[in-house]
Order: structure tokens, then sequence, then C-alpha cells
């Protein structure tokens, strides 16, 4: 059986731009995540990035978000599910909102299991993460998905179009402490994605 990676750099990235193509393949699919470390006592802008969406300070924000995901994963019937367990843009030094879409100033190398297709982000946004994924991913990938819901500024573009379907729109219900941050909720979610196109390169 064919098999298909999907790159995401954070829990919820892969899912909100390329569920719908996910849930469409024939293949043994992995959902891998690369930014998904638990940081003891984060501070500064790491913590703000955590409080400002309503989550306390004690929380393990990203044992939170990893639960999140495992459910989004079953919801899609993903074959793998892989957390690579690097720390987010806020604790590798962009201490800003301004610094996370400013120019990178670090490097990542990915070990990334053997598909014969594989998924990444366009980069709409200009978002570091996803930058630092694209750049450690050149000459792997095989096709790269528009970036929502950075995207939805943009809602034409290239690429082929796959239309969402309810069962995506369920599995990015599960990232529930980013609705109201990303969306205003999940009715926005649902209205805003489900009138999305996914776009694939």
């Amino acid at each position: 059986m064919k098999r298909a990676l999907f790159v995401s750099p954070h829990l919820d990235d892969a899912v909100f731009s390329a569920g719908a193509v996910l849930e469409g393949l024939d293949a043994y699919t992995t959902l891998l995540t690369v930014f998904t470390a638990s940081v003891p006592d984060p501070r500064g802008f790491a913590l703000v990035c955590q409080t400002g969406k309503g989550i306390e300070a004690h929380v393990d924000y990203m044992a939170l978000r990893r639960a999140e995901d495992e459910r989004a994963a079953q919801i899609l019937e993903v074959d793998e599910l892989i957390h690579l367990g690097l720390p987010e843009a806020p604790h590798r030094g962009y201490e800003s909102s301004a610094a996370l879409f400013g120019p990178t100033h670090d490097a990542i190398e990915l070990d990334l299991p053997d598909a014969d297709v594989v998924y990444v982000p366009q980069g709409i946004g200009g978002h570091v993460d996803h930058v630092v994924v694209i750049e450690a991913t050149r000459g792997i990938a095989t096709h790269r998905y528009r970036d929502l819901p950075y995207g939805l500024r943009s809602p034409d573009g290239d690429g082929r179009p796959v239309a969402p379907t309810r069962r995506k729109l369920d599995a990015c219900a599960a990232y529930a402490s980013q609705l109201d941050f990303q969306f205003g909720g999940e009715a926005a979610m649902r209205a805003a994605l489900g009138g999305a196109l996914e776009r694939i390169l």
C-alpha cells in the first residue's frame, strides 16, 4: 500500500489545511507534527501565547494540544501519529508576535519516515515555524498544502482544489484550545473552513 506522510509544523496545521486530502487518500497515512515539546514554566512571550488563549500558566499546554491532536487523528482514521518533540518558536528565542512572522534565525533537521508522497505547508502567512519546516523538507516534499487559516485571506490560489468534508471539520473541532483564537469559536471555524477549498500543489 502507498504510504503518505503529512508534515505539520504545529498541532493542527495539517488537519486545518489538508484534513480532507488526508481523509480521502487510499494509503497508509502518517501525520507527523514537528513542534510539540512541553516546556516547563514558560515565561515571557511564550507564557503570553498560552494564557492569551485562556490556558492557565500551570497547565501543560502542549500536553493538552497533543491530546487534541490524538482525537483529531482518530476522527480522520490516521494510521500513524508522530510527535517529534521540538519546541515552538516562542521557546526558541522568537519573543514577539512580529518575530513569529519575521526572518528566521534558526534551522532544524528532520529524520522523516519513508513515504511515497510527502505533504508539507506552502508557507502562506510566513510563520517562522512553517518556514523552517519548508527549508528542512526541501528535496523531500512531493506536495505542498495551502496553510489554513492563513490562506483564508486569499481564498483563490494555485493548486488542485479539494472540498472540505464533515469529518475534516469534526477533526478540526478537536483542537478546542485553538478555535477561539484562530476563528472566534467552533461555529465560526466550521463556517470558515467549511467554505474554504484546500489547495494542493
